[in-house]
């Protein structure tokens, strides 16, 4: 019995207070304050895929006796459907977690979270020696623990274990470096979130060093001290299954006495809130989505033949990006910038383009500068905004009024185009005139005969 109990508590279905509930909807039963003391209400729980538990202190488990688990508490276990376990606000020694991981193995969990815990001590990880566990997907969120560096013995008894995992997640933890051997564990990882630590420069090589993490895809340095552009470049250039790159609000400065090559594979790259008054280079060259939202360009003169999705809304521009420079553009958000008129001539050439969101600008509504948008507008290119955050800012007459309001018709906009035919038609009717006067008279008047 006291092997189930510890497994159940591992698992975190003990519950205080038989406060569990169930929602059958979400398939996700929430329970609070852990204990020992009522195990009732959680058989509601046993539905569940997302199984959550809030509050509570594991410390007084440490010494609780284990053992190996008999057939029919194994059989129980893989008869759950649980997918997804969270933890939260919990005290959890490590050597309790060291010493009931274990036991995941008989379970269908999929996906273990752990948010604002305070991870007590080191455990000794040696009994998961050799362990393989279902488990693909681990985060950790605000969460404090021991450094990871001098870790790397823990990480390599996990290597059975880890070196299948696919999804990492430790955000908002205060993590200031990440070991090279410990990179190395993650064989299979294709996703790794970092994002809201303390990463600077200087530690991202050693966590990216040859043979880390050799098939991740997605990596965040969101919200890390980062600020060196081409020491970030540097680092990442020993993956090369990189797809997808955020460093996103960090503070980012060019270096203009060092050059980098991006990993080829590159393909997604967030730039947004990161200080920028120019664009830096060198960009990857395969780019397929750039976002440099939220910055302080006032120009974007960049070539990118692979680009399909571009986003600069909340910076300074006065002019939309040459357009031609991106053939396979069809997404260009440019919201609340300074730009007041889109290139209707470069826009309506280039097919590709089906998303384009510029409010929040202040438009001149010349002919040429409504026209362009109303035109956009009714092809269905402009997207969330139109068209209540249009606002004409010139010329005065239309200044506050909405761009789809401004009259945009030929006799208005193109008067010319209207005169100039009505011209040629009075000067070929007085030209038919003419002529219809001189064949007039030429009947009335007869030649004289002499007799």
């Amino acid at each position: 019995m006291n092997v189930a109990v510890l497994l159940l508590l591992g698992l975190g279905l003990l519950e205080a207070e038989g406060r569990c509930f169930f929602n059958r909807t979400q398939e996700h039963c929430v329970c609070y304050n852990l204990s020992q003391e009522n195990l009732g209400s959680i058989i509601q729980c046993l539905p569940a895929s997302v199984v959550e538990f809030s509050g509570g202190d594991l410390e007084r488990y440490i010494a609780f006796p284990i053992s190996d688990l008999d057939p029919s508490t194994i059989e129980m276990l893989g008869s759950l459907v649980i997918k997804k376990i969270i933890f939260s606000d919990l005290l959890v020694p490590e050597i309790l977690l060291a010493r009931v991981l274990r036991f995941f193995s008989y379970t269908n969990v999929e996906e273990l979270v752990f948010e604002s815990c305070i991870f007590e001590g080191r455990g000794n990880w040696d009994e998961m020696a050799g362990q393989h566990l279902p488990i693909l997907s681990l985060h950790f969120h605000n969460v404090t623990s021991a450094p990871l560096t001098g870790r790397e013995w823990d990480f390599s008894r996990l290597r059975r274990w880890l070196e299948t995992l696919q999804e990492l997640a430790v955000t908002g933890s205060h993590v200031t470096s990440l070991p090279c051997d410990i990179g190395r564990v993650f064989r299979a990882l294709h996703s790794l979130d970092m994002a809201q630590n303390s990463l600077g420069d200087e530690s991202l090589m050693p966590a990216f060093c040859k043979g880390a993490f050799p098939q991740l895809q997605v990596l965040s340095l969101q919200r890390n001290n980062v600020t060196s552009y081409h020491s970030v470049c540097k680092s990442v250039q020993l993956l090369p299954e990189l797809q997808h790159l955020d460093l996103s609000q960090n503070k980012l400065m060019a270096d203009p006495s060092s050059s980098c090559q991006w990993p080829v594979s590159l393909r997604i790259f967030n730039l947004s809130d990161t200080g920028l008054n120019e664009v830096l280079t060198p960009l990857p060259p395969s780019l397929e989505v750039l976002d440099m939202s939220c910055n302080h360009l006032h120009a974007v003169d960049i070539s990118l033949s692979s680009l399909k999705k571009l986003f600069l809304s909340q910076n300074m521009l006065q002019a939309v990006p040459s357009i031609r420079n991106y053939p396979m553009l069809d997404t260009l958000q440019l919201d609340n910038n300074l730009i007041t008129e889109l290139p209707w001539d470069e826009v309506k050439l280039l097919g590709h383009l089906q998303d384009v969101a510029a409010a929040g600008n202040p438009y001149n509504c010349s002919c040429s500068g409504a026209g362009g948008l109303q035109a956009l507008a009714g092809m269905g290119h402009l997207g969330q905004g139109w068209p209540q955050n249009y606002m004409c800012h010139s010329p005065p007459r239309y200044q506050g009024r909405l761009v789809k309001d401004v009259p945009v018709s030929v006799l208005q906009c193109n008067s010319a185009a209207v005169i100039a035919p009505v011209c040629i038609a009075f000067a070929l009717l007085g030209m038919a005139g003419a002529i219809y006067l001189v064949r007039s008279r030429s009947r009335l008047v007869r030649p004289c005969h002499r007799v």
